[in-house]
């Protein structure tokens, strides 16, 4: 994890995403409907499969949801900048196709906060990836969205990871 030292000089980031690397099965809970004030949640297990990128600039990983709507698949591209110490997380699945535009965050004491803003039902609208409780073989991730810039946020999606054994 990036962490301050005594003279205030921040150490290279480029491992803090190590602990994400090998084989994982999550149990997700996803809100159905986002930033309507529902309390509606849909449960599903996911798959995800991360390995070193770039002599550890990058990780990517490979994710297979299975919702009860139907399988996804999705890539995760990780990627690390020296100069700014800060991560970009790009997304792509099978549902659009597209690369979503990149989360860029950092992590401090052990919790990574990665932001970004984009379109939701034709608005923009803030978006918040949090990773945390990260220990050697489980660690929580979320995302929320606020639609007031910041002010308040919806958590609208949970995974817990677990370590898959021999990985």
């Amino acid at each position: 994890m990036s962490i301050s030292t005594g003279n205030s000089e921040q150490q290279d980031g480029r491992n803090d995403f190590d602990f994400l690397i090998g084989t994982w099965k999550t149990r997700n809970r996803r809100l159905k409907e986002r930033l309507k004030g529902s309390d509606d949640w849909e449960e599903f297990e996911g798959r995800f499969v991360v390995r070193k990128l770039l002599g550890g600039l990058g990780n990517l990983d490979e994710v297979v949801l299975e919702r009860p709507s139907g399988r996804t698949e999705a890539v995760t591209l990780r990627l690390y900048n020296p100069q700014s110490r800060q991560w970009s997380i790009h997304w792509a699945d099978s549902l659009s196709a597209d690369l979503q535009p990149p989360m860029v965050g950092e992590f401090k004491d052990g919790r990574g906060e990665f932001y970004d803003q984009e379109m939701f039902e034709g608005r923009a609208i803030f978006c918040r990836f949090i990773w945390s409780e990260i220990t050697p073989t489980s660690c929580r991730w979320e995302q929320a969205y606020s639609a007031d810039g910041g002010v308040n946020w919806e958590t609208n999606w949970i995974m817990e990871f677990t370590r898959q054994a021999g990985a």
